[in-house]
């Protein structure tokens, strides 16, 4: 979904042509959130799972 949003805002037509400075600055703050987003899920996705066990009740020596 990340990769869609960005193509999107970046086949947008430039707001340079139509003087929208506060949507340049947003624009670039969107994609530099969605570009760091997705360099994170992909960091993620390389990572091993690590197993932790199935959990066990301890009982204590007043159990009965």
């Amino acid at each position: 979904m990340l990769i869609e949003l960005e193509a999107d805002l970046l086949a947008r037509p430039p707001a340079e042509t139509a003087g929208w400075i506060g949507e340049i600055e947003g624009i670039d703050l969107t994609l530099t959130f969605l570009r760091s987003r997705r360099d994170e899920n992909q960091r993620r996705a390389h990572r091993a799972a690590v197993d932790l066990g199935v959990p066990t009740v301890r009982r204590t020596k007043d159990d009965h």
